[in-house]
C-alpha cells in the first residue's frame, strides 16, 4: 500500500544517502585495514631482511675473523721440520675450502642457520688441527730424542767397531804370522818326510817271441824301458801307501808319456812348475827299505841313440835320479 505521508516521502533519500555512506565507510574501513596489514607485512619484511643482512655481515665478520685466526695460529706452529710444515700447509688449505664453502652460504639467506653450522665447525676444525700439531710437535721431540740416543749409541758402536777392527787387524796379522810359520814347519815336515832313492836303475830291454826278456843297450834292438828303485829308511814318513811318479827323458829332452798309459801331470813343489811323468808307482812303505820297479812298454816302441834321464819323485819333490845310455 502507498504511504501519502508527506514527511515519510522526504526521509527516504535521506535514510538512503546514510545507507551508501555506511556501506561506503565499511569498504573505506576494508581497504584502509588491508593496506594498513599490506604495510605492516612489508614493515616485517624490511625488518627480517634488514635483520638477516645484519646477521650475515656478523657471520661474515666473523667467518673473517676466525678463519684469520686459525691460520696465524698454524703460521705460528711452522718450524724447521719440512714434514710438519707440509702438514700445516695442507691443514691451511682444508680450512680455505671450508671459508669458501660458508662464504657460498652466506650469499643465500636461506642458508644462514647451515652457515652458523659450519662457522662453528670450522672453529671445532681449527682447535682439532692445532692439537694435531702439538701431538706431531710431541712426537718429533720424542723421536728427536730417540734419534740423539741412537746417534750417542751409534757412536758408541763404531768405536767399538774400530776397536775390534784393529784388534782383528792384529788377530789377521798373527793368525797371517802363524799360517805362514806352519806353512813353512809343514813344507819342513813334508820335505822332511819324502822318501829317497838308495839306488835307481834302468835298462833296456828285448823282448823275445817266447815271452822272456833280455837287457839290451841297442837302441834298435830295445822294446822297453824298465826302471828299479829301492827307498831308504825315513822314520819322518808315515807308514802306508805311497806314490812314487817315473820321469823318463829322452836324448831329445822329451818325456815318453802315454796318458792311456797311465802318465799324467804332477807340481815341482820346489820350483813350482807343472811337470809331465811317464808313470806312476803305487807301493806299501813300512819305514824300510823297499824296491818296485816299473815298465814302459809302448806297442810299437822306437826309441833313439843317446843318454836317457830317469827321475824319481815322492810327494811332488824329486827324490832320486839315474841315467841309461842307448847306443
Amino acid at each position: 500500500m502507498t504511504s501519502n505521508n508527506p514527511s515519510f516521502n522526504q526521509n527516504k533519500p535521506n535514510q538512503n544517502f546514510i545507507a551508501i555512506a555506511a556501506v561506503i565507510g565499511v569498504l573505506l574501513l576494508g581497504i584502509i585495514g588491508y593496506l594498513a596489514y599490506q604495510n605492516m607485512q612489508k614493515s616485517r619484511q624490511l625488518e627480517t631482511t634488514m635483520s638477516d643482512l645484519d646477521e650475515t655481515q656478523k657471520l661474515k665478520a666473523e667467518l673473517e675473523t676466525q678463519y684469520n685466526q686459525a691460520l696465524s695460529d698454524l703460521e705460528g706452529q711452522k718450524t724447521s721440520n719440512q714434514e710438519l710444515n707440509a702438514v700445516i700447509d695442507q691443514q691451511k688449505a682444508e680450512l680455505e675450502q671450508q671459508r669458501d664453502k660458508i662464504s657460498g652460504l652466506l650469499k643465500n639467506k636461506g642458508s644462514l642457520d647451515k652457515a652458523r653450522i659450519e662457522i662453528d665447525n670450522m672453529k671445532s676444525q681449527a682447535s682439532q688441527y692445532m692439537a694435531q700439531i702439538e701431538k706431531l710437535k710431541s712426537e718429533n721431540e720424542a723421536l728427536a730424542g730417540e734419534n740423539a740416543n741412537l746417534s750417542t749409541e751409534k757412536e758408541r758402536l763404531a768405536a767399538d767397531l774400530q776397536s775390534k777392527a784393529m784388534e782383528n787387524e792384529e788377530l789377521s796379522s798373527t793368525k797371517a804370522t802363524l799360517v805362514s810359520e806352519k806353512e813353512k814347519l809343514s813344507e819342513k815336515v813334508n820335505i822332511a818326510s819324502v822318501i829317497k832313492m838308495k839306488s835307481i836303475s834302468a835298462v833296456g830291454q828285448k823282448v823275445k817271441g817266447s815271452g822272456k826278456v833280455k837287457d839290451e843297450n841297442s837302441a834298435k834292438s830295445v822294446d822297453q824301458i824298465k826302471v828299479c828303485f829301492t827307498t831308504v829308511e825315513n822314520e819322518v814318513a808315515k807308514a802306508g801307501s805311497e806314490k812314487f811318479y817315473v820321469r823318463i827323458i829322452n836324448p831329445l829332452g822329451e818325456t815318453l808319456a802315454i796318458e792311456d798309459m797311465g802318465s799324467g801331470m804332477l807340481i815341482n813343489k820346489k820350483t813350482g812348475e807343472e811337470v809331465r811323468f811317464t808313470k806312476m808307482e803305487e807301493i806299501d812303505y813300512s819305514n824300510n827299505e823297499a824296491q818296485s820297479c816299473i815298465v814302459w812298454a809302448p806297442s810299437n816302441a822306437s826309441f833313439v841313440k843317446g843318454a836317457y834321464q830317469v827321475e824319481v819323485y815322492n810327494k811332488g819333490f824329486l827324490a832320486g835320479t839315474s841315467k841309461l845310455t842307448l847306443k
